[in-house]
């Protein structure tokens, strides 16, 4: 875990990760930016750990490199709404719940803090690329909207005016493998195992969502 550099913190989210190298002489590293610590409350860790490591990042892209039947193009490979949309899912209640988190109110509250985040950068991602706002309407908006203090509203703004459709992309990757957990829990009932289920889903790697929902729906089937 490292703090992210001074060259680059004042736009950097709030944490990132990077992947370890090939042969494993550079470990994966989890950014925590402590850029106006004033800015980053301590209520956000716990889902923002669970996002940028374990189950989150860290853990999905280990185990994509480490499928070495796989081509490179897919051990190294990646579509933004599957892996950042298990990043999504790996921080939600389901899931860190079950790893004993959020027992906490303060991080609980971070958890519905962070839902509410991804609904207003939705909504700022669209303003800016479809509706015409200005950088002004933006950070007006996220601050009439949340909790976020004006260090992260200026450098997320100006993240989603650099990559649109990003916000987008980890909402419907998200979406898409909560759907499919609650289909395959409905479908095998007493059957269902969940770490089956996370195996399907990150067992070959970053999919393009069709694809991902084929395969889980191949699994299901196998497990009748």
């Amino acid at each position: 875990m490292r703090a992210v550099e001074p060259f680059r913190e004042k736009s950097a989210a709030g944490g990132s990760y990077q992947a370890a190298s090939e042969d494993g002489s550079r470990p994966g590293i989890f950014y925590a930016n402590a850029y106006d610590l004033s800015a980053r409350p301590k209520w956000a860790m716990e889902a923002l750990s669970l996002h940028e490591g374990n189950p989150g990042h860290h853990f999905q892209i280990s185990i994509q490199r480490e499928q070495q039947d796989l081509p490179r193009f897919r051990r190294f490979g990646s579509y933004t709404s599957y892996v950042e949309g298990w990043g999504l899912y790996a921080e939600s209640q389901p899931v860190g719940r079950a790893l004993g988190l959020y027992t906490d109110p303060y991080q609980y509250f971070g958890q519905l803090e962070a839902e509410l985040w991804r609904a207003i950068r939705l909504v700022v991602d669209t303003g800016l690329h479809a509706k015409g706002w200005t950088r002004e309407q933006v950070l007006a908006y996220m601050d009439e909207n949340s909790s976020a203090a004006e260090a992260r509203r200026v450098s997320e703004a100006e993240r989603y005016m650099a990559i649109p459709g990003q916000a987008l992309a980890y909402k419907i990757g998200q979406l898409k493998i909560s759907e499919l957990r609650a289909r395959a829990e409905k479908e095998l009932g007493q059957k269902f195992d969940v770490r089956k289920f996370h195996t399907a889903v990150l067992g070959e790697g970053a999919l393009p969502l069709d694809v991902l929902e084929a395969k889980v729906d191949r699994w299901i089937a196998s497990q009748r």
